[in-house]
């Protein structure tokens, strides 16, 4: 049962689909207050009609998360319609995994994750740092991710874009001590978002499990098969493989869903029995 949920005005940058659309939607359930932004104009519109259909509050604002115009205007629509802005989670974010010896086709990808996974989260919390500090309180959640431990082979680009999620998150924390809670989430990896749309090379993803590499080409093969065993697919079993979209969105939940005077500030989402490295 959500404890601090009710009555909470939070913003969702990427809530159109995936994982953003899955914390909208959980939040929204607990009586939170959502403002889903995306540039994904139909599928936004849909995920928060079915929010105010099933009798929540929701508002859609279009918005690209590299323009700071757009979510200053984003930002200035859930003030007018809600009154204020408690929590911002900078969840937008695109993964192009690639080797740079793949750089002919993978640099605009690159490219464009620099402005999505930095320059979103940078505009993010430039859109609402001056309302939270009027009000006194509010939580920023960035998602980083495993890949911002270190450099890796395969995801030099897109661990230097976590990487920098993860300092902007310290910094944030100390400039804003006492008012804006920070919260950085660094999911491991997982299936059945968008992320996977974006992979340049998918050999580059080996380099995140290293040593495991055999074992973890075993159990994507029975993955694809439909052939895991169960107590690998068991959330129960402490053999647990990979975990799912729900887990993840689960996680953010519970970080939101704390008193204003607690704030779980770094926080690894993994799978047990995972053979993700880092």
């Amino acid at each position: 049962m959500s404890e601090h949920l009710a009555g909470k005005v939070i913003i969702v940058t990427g809530a159109a689909s995936g994982f953003g659309r899955l914390i909208a939607e959980k939040t929204a359930a607990a009586g939170a207050h959502v403002v889903g932004i995306d540039v994904d104009v139909d599928s936004l519109n849909t995920v928060v009609g079915g929010i105010v259909e099933r009798g929540g509050a929701a508002i859609a604002q279009v918005a690209d998360v590299t323009d700071m115009t757009q979510m200053a205007a984003a930002a200035t629509a859930a003030v007018d319609r809600f009154g204020a802005i408690d929590v911002l989670v900078n969840n937008a974010g695109v993964m192009p995994l690639a080797y740079f010896a793949d750089h002919a086709r993978a640099w605009q990808k690159w490219h464009a994750a620099i402005d999505i996974n930095i320059k979103g989260v940078v505009n993010g919390i430039s859109a609402v740092y001056d309302q939270m500090i009027e009000q006194g309180r509010g939580q920023v959640v960035n998602i980083s991710s495993i890949y911002g431990n270190a450099g890796i082979a395969g995801s030099g680009v897109y661990s230097a874009t976590k990487a920098a999620v993860t300092t902007i998150s310290d910094s944030l924390r100390i400039e804003a001590k006492g008012k804006i809670k920070v919260t950085t989430v660094k999911p491991t990896g997982v299936t059945g978002t968008n992320l996977a749309s974006w992979i340049v090379n998918d050999d580059a993803i080996m380099g995140l499990v290293g040593q495991r590499a055999a074992e973890y080409g075993e159990h994507v093969t029975a993955l694809m098969n439909g052939e895991l065993p169960d107590d690998l697919t068991d959330v129960d079993s402490i053999k647990y493989w990979l975990i799912t979209p729900d887990d993840l969105a689960n996680a953010v939940v519970h970080v939101i869903d704390q008193p204003w005077g607690i704030s779980l500030s770094d926080v690894t989402v993994r799978a047990s029995g995972e053979d993700y490295l880092y």
